[in-house]
């Protein structure tokens, strides 16, 4: 399959500040690609370098087959791009923007309806409402259209449903999901773990630094079986206790429980033991079902 972007040591630094580190990896043809890490973590920079908005200090990069320095207008008819923070012009109407963005292009609005009706005939029932004064889940389906006006090869999303509510991000998912078999590939990077599991392929990173990439599945099983999850009445009294055990590797939130990364020599019933002579009686701890996330802090100490 070929590489509909390919990523050869990429580096890029802001001062003394290094965005990007050495990055390499590629997203096959019409697959559905993850990009996951905490804010800071190089996400960003290299979403402006492949969109051509951005040089890189050292390293390749082609998109669509395109090299970003080289062909950098040419690359720009072949992507279609959302950022994090809403970008259109709030003061012009849902036409409008939608109307702009196709002129950019020099398509019409009709040549590409197409692809974009699916999720935006709901949106299309309100042509004159000026886009400043839709809601979180509707601006979202406009700026999506207009980076979809004109059929672009591939779809780079920039955390995309950061503040919208549930429901719309679920909705999100499965408009992108609908735009996957159409063809299109996407590169979606996303701060929420369970949005992560819907990816062909994640790549996790942290610091400019790329910490692993594989698929969901096989990310979670590189996890191992020496995580717990450990609950108590007293949630940071347990948390802090947990942490100055030597036999307790690492310790953090997670949800509503703690997860617990097992040492040498730890034995949950004996633990629960010491722990209630620090006070904690009610504790209880038991085998965790580890995820990304656990993978990611996991990965992210070692680093």
């Amino acid at each position: 399959m070929n590489a509909a972007i390919d990523i050869k040591g990429l580096s890029k630094s802001y001062g003394k500040i290094r965005a990007l580190d050495n990055v390499t990896f590629s997203v096959p043809e019409g697959s559905m690609f993850g990009l996951i890490g905490p804010d800071g973590a190089g996400k960003s920079t290299l979403y402006k370098i492949l969109t051509t908005l951005l040089s890189p200090d050292s390293g390749k990069a082609t998109v669509a087959g395109l090299d970003v320095a080289k062909d950098y207008k040419k690359i720009r008819a072949e992507i279609g791009y959302m950022p994090e923070r809403f970008s259109l012009y709030p003061d012009l109407s849902v036409n409008e923007n939608l109307h702009f963005f196709a002129s950019l292009f020099g398509v019409s609005v009709k040549d590409n309806y197409d692809l974009i009706a699916p999720f935006f005939d709901q949106l299309a029932k309100f042509p004159n409402r000026m886009a400043g004064a839709l809601s979180g889940g509707m601006k979202q389906k406009l700026a999506l259209g207009c980076a979809l006006i004109h059929r672009p090869k591939i779809l780079l999303l920039d955390e995309p449903t950061t503040g919208v509510d549930a429901v719309s991000r679920s909705e999100f998912w499965d408009m992108l999901a609908t735009l996957k078999e159409k063809g299109i590939t996407i590169v979606v990077s996303t701060s929420y773990m369970d949005e992560a599991q819907r990816c062909e392929q994640i790549a996790l990173i942290d610091k400019g630094h790329i910490l692993d990439i594989d698929t969901p599945k096989g990310l979670v099983d590189g996890i191992g079986e020496n995580l717990y999850n450990a609950s108590a009445r007293e949630m940071y009294p347990l948390l802090t206790a947990l942490r100055n055990m030597p036999e307790v590797e690492n310790c953090y939130t997670f949800g509503a429980t703690l997860h617990l990364v097992a040492g040498s020599g730890f034995n949950p019933a004996s633990t629960i033991s010491r722990l209630s002579g620090m006070g904690l009686t009610d504790v209880r701890i038991y085998p965790a079902k580890g995820d990304i996330e656990d993978l990611f802090i996991k990965l992210a100490d070692n680093e």
